[in-house]
């Protein structure tokens, strides 16, 4: 499964480490605000969608710095558009801490998705063009499975803090381990070149440009996939530790274990999808992982099933629902031209996260009429419906070619 890793050269490998480190973290300090609503709840007096909302906005925001993360890798370099968005997101984590009324938390949290949405950006395409072609699925579908590693280190901090520390100071501690991703910098300034593609291109062309008659429909069908793959995970995940301790009745260990499984089969999903994009293809990566996440959704959440049979689902649906992000980057790099691929590459994602920031609103209001269960299962499905309305839509994908560059 790693040889790959062998294969590569000591930049590479260096530059692996630093987008796995960055994405890792990044997952960190996302996944503590989902474990932290019901204290954010409680310390607030919020209602459900209350809670949403700061989903949303978060969603919204990262969706704008996706972008911009994107055009400021077109303009400034990689690797330094990688620094300066790591150090935004782990500062307004921290200072999240520190809030004081729900107007704070709500705009905080706001400047911390700006930073979070940037960083996934500077990062694709740094990998993109660092790791050569034949391994480029595997190196990003483990830069990917970095998610994993946040979201359990988050669910190991989450699980001690709140085990012993009142609701109200455990949660402040959780953001206020969010600085530490900025000492990633110190290893990037250090270890990591920029990518030979990117260091020579001419002066980038303008952002809007990916919506040149030339690239219009690859930036549409991309745009389409980013809205599904996430809203799909946000509908699932954003949600899910509330669902399963206010509407399943699960203790606090009882979520840990729940979501550890799902956690740690969400990890062996990006490595498996990483293999999968450069053996079986793109576009049907993506589609067999969206059908399979269709029929899990409906096990898990929409279909009667006691506690014992909800564990044991929670590792297929972690699996497959890893699938479809860890596909996305090797997807969208080959879509665009180099002296675009930052831009292209971050307004898809990011756009997808845009529309679909209503999701953990919409969730939390649906939630009111239907029950949380039935709300989840039901935007979820028609997220992933709209992932494999996208893959019937895409261009035939190459062998992992990068288009060059075009000024247009």
């Amino acid at each position: 499964m790693f040889r790959w890793y062998r294969e590569i050269g000591p930049a590479e490998r260096r530059t692996f480490w630093a987008c796995l480190g960055g994405w890792s973290l990044d997952a960190l300090d996302v996944q503590m605000f989902s474990l932290a609503i019901p204290a954010l709840i409680a310390t607030f007096g919020l209602s459900r969608a209350d809670a949403g909302l700061i989903g949303t906005v978060t969603l919204c925001t990262a969706a704008l710095g996706g972008w911009a993360g994107g055009v400021l890798a077109d303009r400034i370099g990689r690797v330094r558009a990688l620094q300066a968005t790591v150090l935004w997101f782990a500062a307004f984590t921290f200072l999240a801490a520190f809030a004081q009324s729900f107007p704070q938390l709500l705009a905080l949290k706001a400047l911390q998705g700006l930073g979070f949405g940037a960083e996934w950006a500077a990062g694709a395409v740094l990998m993109a063009e660092a790791i050569r072609p034949g391994h480029r699925g595997r190196a990003l579908g483990a830069v990917q499975g970095g998610w994993a590693i946040g979201w359990g280190g988050a669910l190991l901090l989450s699980t001690a803090a709140f085990s012993i520390l009142g609701q109200e100071t455990a949660w402040r501690v959780l953001f206020a381990f969010g600085l530490a991703p900025a000492l990633l910098v110190l290893f990037i300034r250090r270890s990591v070149p920029e990518p030979h593609r990117s260091a020579a291109i001419p002066a980038p062309a303008r952002p809007f440009a990916i919506f040149s008659p030339g690239l219009r429909r690859a930036t549409v069908i991309g745009t389409l996939l980013g809205l599904g793959a996430h809203g799909g995970f946000h509908a699932l995940f954003t949600w899910l530790p509330a669902y399963l301790s206010l509407e399943r009745g699960t203790s606090v260990l009882g979520t840990g274990l729940s979501l550890a499984v799902i956690i740690a089969a969400f990890g062996l999903g990006c490595l498996a999808a990483g293999g999968l994009v450069d053996r079986l293809g793109r576009r049907q990566t993506v589609a067999l992982f969206a059908a399979s996440c269709m029929a899990l959704v409906v096990l898990y959440l929409l279909v009667p099933v006691d506690g014992t049979v909800l564990l044991l689902l929670g590792a297929p649906l972690g699996f497959c629902a890893a699938g479809i992000p860890a596909s996305l980057a090797a997807l969208f790099s080959e879509l665009f031209p180099t002296g675009l691929r930052g831009t292209g590459m971050g307004f898809c994602y990011n756009a997808g996260r845009l529309g679909s920031a209503v999701l953990p609103l919409g969730v939390g209001l649906l939630s009111e009429v239907c029950g949380l269960g039935p709300a989840i299962g039901l935007s979820a499905l028609a997220a992933y419906g709209l992932v494999l309305l996208a893959v019937a839509l895409l261009p035939g994908q190459g062998g992992g070619a990068l288009r060059p560059h075009t000024a247009s």
